[in-house]
């Protein structure tokens, strides 16, 4: 079975008409669209060549965000003023397919940035300079949210912790302003990214390496982003050498496979496929051929009889106790998880880390 075609069939099929891609079509909880998720969908589907695809999922996300024009200006506003913001005011971190807004359940948590910086990168790098008519402006309300926006605690792009600032969060806003600021001739948004850059050295690196957050010190494999593919850092910094030391060391799993972070107990923690295939992206670019054929061969292995990839390994877990918990809950892990099918994508032909030199 080839991989490649099934992960590229897969993505392809869960992109609707609108444009937007579901982040799993068989899991009553993933039935949405990410911009996080598509965005890293979009990355894939240009890698291998279906550029058009990826055109479609950032006009669909350009038409969701102008939809809520009122709601961002108004976000942008009560920051600005200082006043403290409920998560229900700020932008929405998943839209159904049609590009309205998921808000039905209430229990689950709506309000990310992480997945707005993201989609700023990526639209970058399917665009460059050359804007479609209609973007600039959604493009510069985006980044204006995101200045004021970027140190206010957020849900991760786990979905949890909501009371926290991330590391991978400010990375993925860092970027996203890094691009904005080249998309639309701003150098403001690029001075707002040296400030979290800043902020990111003082008070997110712990012992010589990146951690998962400020006053966590744990090490998150999200935290490859900072290199991979957003560029922040280079694969041979120091810092992010023994960030991705420590990920190798303390969170993988006895296949071989990596995992969120410690202490994980959604589904119980085990090794997820898209970290795993990052982490072998990463390998490939830093030619570490061995390690990166052994992340190739792990990531073809979970895939099932259609060939399909799931979220992560239930076989590996680091709390036994949650695996059942969540199946009673929510039913099986998600599979196919299109953000597995895309970083298989990157893994096998994603591009070097962006260059934020010119």
């Amino acid at each position: 079975m080839d991989l490649v075609n099934v992960s590229t069939s897969v993505l392809s099929d869960g992109q609707g008409e609108s444009g937007a891609y579901v982040a799993s079509p068989g899991f009553s909880q993933y039935r949405y669209a990410w911009l996080r998720d598509g965005s890293f969908c979009a990355l894939a589907m240009a890698a291998v060549g279906r550029k058009q695809s990826s055109r479609r999922f950032h006009s669909w996300a350009v038409g969701a965000i102008s939809a809520l024009r009122g709601r961002l200006y108004q976000a942008i506003t009560e920051l600005e003023n200082g006043s403290a913001v409920v998560s229900d005011q700020m932008m929405p971190t998943r839209y159904r397919m049609d590009g309205t807004v998921e808000s039905g359940v209430r229990e689950w948590p709506n309000f990310q940035l992480d997945g707005y910086g993201t989609w700023l990168f990526a639209t970058y790098s399917c665009f460059g300079r050359a804007l479609p008519s209609g973007f600039y402006e959604t493009i510069v309300d985006v980044a204006r949210y995101l200045s004021v926006a970027w140190h206010t605690p957020c849900y991760d792009c786990w979905e949890e912790s909501g009371d926290r600032i991330h590391t991978s969060t400010l990375a993925a806003i860092a970027a996203g302003l890094r691009a904005a600021s080249r998309m639309t001739g701003q150098n403001c948004f690029d001075h707002t990214a040296d400030d979290i850059l800043d902020f990111v050295g003082e008070r997110c690196v712990i012992g010589g390496s990146f951690v998962k957050g400020v006053g966590d010190d744990r090490v998150d494999g999200s935290l490859l982003s900072l290199a991979v593919p957003f560029g922040l850092v280079k694969l041979t910094d120091s810092t992010f050498s023994n960030t991705l030391g420590r990920i190798r060391d303390e969170l993988s799993s006895p296949s071989g496979g990596i995992r969120r972070y410690l202490g994980d107990q959604y589904y119980g923690g085990g090794p997820w496929i898209l970290l795993t295939a990052w982490l072998g992206w990463c390998d490939r670019l830093n030619h570490h051929d061995d390690a990166y054929g052994e992340a190739v061969r792990w990531v073809e292995k979970q895939a099932g009889k259609e060939g399909t990839l799931p979220e992560q390994v239930l076989a590996e877990p680091q709390s036994p106790e949650w695996v059942n918990r969540w199946v009673e809950r929510w039913g099986s892990v998600a599979d196919p998880l299109l953000w597995s099918h895309a970083n298989y994508l990157l893994l096998r032909f994603g591009g070097s880390p962006m260059s934020w030199s010119d």
